[in-house]
């Protein structure tokens, strides 16, 4: 039996065990229609009882002695590492990534497991001054229960980069991943920490549609909220989260922008500027979303990278070699289209691409383009390449920051007045000679502005932060004398 067999997770969720399911989701693979399999769907009733079995099981996990947790997550880890082809044929045939894409991804997941072994036995507090007779402490808890809502774009590694370091720190997690995804960014994440060890109960897999969403959020046993998605819907969870006075780690969405500088080298910008924008469809938060172009380049820049997006094959990608795979549903396929073709009908021109291709859409570049065009101001998620000109830097600084976003920024060329640039920009990424897709376990991840509430994801202290609660603890060395 292989890890992903769907004899163990066919029609059924996650919640101490393998549970059969009263209602079910089918598993579809994007670039053909069919159906891969039916996954079960939890219930709000379904949450209540798997936010009070996690608030029990995890008193016992937080007990558990940090090598011990520590080996969990190594052993998820080298799991990860033995199963990767099983791992990246679900991503390209559930969430349709290239190959290459879901190579990238199961790396990704692979270094979270192992970064994040090392937060049981991280520091976990600080020494304190005092003006008493005491030892004074500050040192951090687990939160408790964490609710874990994950999209479908990159759906292993976003589900993923808060489960692993939420229950390395000893907390208990409910996870609701997409329902479009959830085999990549599910099924995988529960089954690997079920053969890797993790106690009963501390982690649940629940799919489900908005009502469930509302439920992993609403119940009282969760305290920690971390939710990647849309900027309207983080919006709804924030709100909700805040009158049940939870704290609600949001990373939202992003238009980000690419400067290429004058003088910069035009073949590898443009090559940097493809990638940027056409690697998994566009479908990423991240992706280079406007081109900022210095004047001097703009025609030739635009030329090169329409170069590049002709050339990109789309396709099946678990089928053919290709660049570009599906867009994840017909809806959203329709909708990058209609921004192409509103912008065009205000004036835009289209450099390459612009058209539907079977399940995919063409990598496109826009030209000749207003920054009030729906191409420019919206977030497109589809493969779609806006270019615009700049004449200062001034003017560059204020095109970057003219957006609601402000989650990733690459700037291409002398890296002089490239830091000069990035000292005038609000984002919670820069990136020198790179483009905006960026991201390792070590790193803090977050954005600000529409883009979410700052780096909440990533490194040893951006995760303490997110996954534990500050306790102030005294020491006397005897009780304490009072005047009453």
């Amino acid at each position: 039996m292989t890890l992903l067999d769907s004899d163990v997770w066919g029609r059924k969720f996650f919640s101490d065990g393998w549970r059969d399911a009263a209602s079910r989701h089918p598993v579809v693979e994007p670039a053909t229609g069919d159906r891969l399999g039916e996954v079960g769907l939890a219930t709000a009733a379904d949450v209540a009882g798997a936010a009070a079995r996690a608030a029990e099981a995890q008193r016992a996990w937080a007990a558990t002695p940090p090598q011990q947790r520590a080996a969990v997550l190594r052993r998820a880890g080298e799991l990860f590492t033995e199963h990767a082809a099983e791992v990246e044929d679900w991503l390209v045939r559930e969430a349709g990534s290239v190959r290459s894409k879901a190579g990238f991804e199961v790396g990704l997941a692979i270094g979270e497991c192992f970064e994040c072994a090392g937060l049981p036995t991280h520091p976990q507090g600080e020494v304190l001054t005092t003006e008493e007779a005491r030892w004074s402490f500050a040192r951090r808890r687990p939160a408790g229960v964490v609710s874990v809502i994950a999209p479908f774009n990159f759906p292993l590694i976003l589900g993923l980069r808060s489960v692993a370091p939420a229950l390395a720190l000893g907390n208990a997690v409910l996870l609701k991943p997409d329902p479009r995804t959830a085999v990549s960014g599910g099924v995988v994440i529960a089954r690997i920490f079920e053969e890797a060890g993790l106690p009963t109960g501390v982690l649940h897999l629940l799919p489900g549609d908005g009502s469930v969403g509302r439920a992993v959020v609403e119940a009282p046993e969760v305290r920690v909220v971390s939710f990647t998605g849309s900027t309207p819907v983080g919006r709804a969870i924030g709100e909700q989260a805040g009158r049940l006075l939870k704290r609600a780690h949001l990373e939202l969405g992003g238009n980000n922008a690419l400067v290429v500088l004058p003088g910069a080298d035009v073949p590898k910008a443009a090559s940097a500027g493809a990638f940027g924008s056409y690697l998994h469809q566009g479908q990423i938060c991240m992706t280079t979303g406007r081109h900022i172009v210095h004047e001097s380049l703009l025609e030739e820049y635009t030329a090169a990278l329409a170069a590049k997006a002709e050339a990109l094959p789309v396709g099946d990608p678990a089928r053919e070699d290709v660049a570009l795979g599906p867009i994840i549903d017909r809806r959203q396929l329709e909708r990058v289209h209609g921004i192409v073709t509103d912008s065009v009908a205000a004036g835009a021109k289209v450099a390459a691409g612009g058209e539907i291709a079977g399940a995919g859409y063409r990598a496109t570049v826009l030209s000749g383009l207003t920054t009030d065009m729906p191409a420019w101001r919206e977030e497109i998620f589809g493969p779609v390449a806006p270019v615009i000109g700049f004449s200062t830097l001034e003017e560059a600084a204020r095109i970057v920051n003219d957006c609601e976003y402000g989650l990733s920024v690459g700037i291409l060329g002398d890296v002089g007045t490239a830091m000069k640039l990035a000292d005038r920009i609000d984002s919670g990424k820069v990136h020198i000679n790179e483009q905006t897709v960026n991201d390792e376990p070590n790193a803090p991840f977050g954005g600000v502005k529409a883009s979410g509430t700052g780096s909440r994801f990533g490194g040893a202290a951006a995760n303490v932060e997110a996954f534990t609660e500050t306790q102030w603890v005294t020491v006397r060395p005897d009780i304490a004398d009072y005047p009453f």
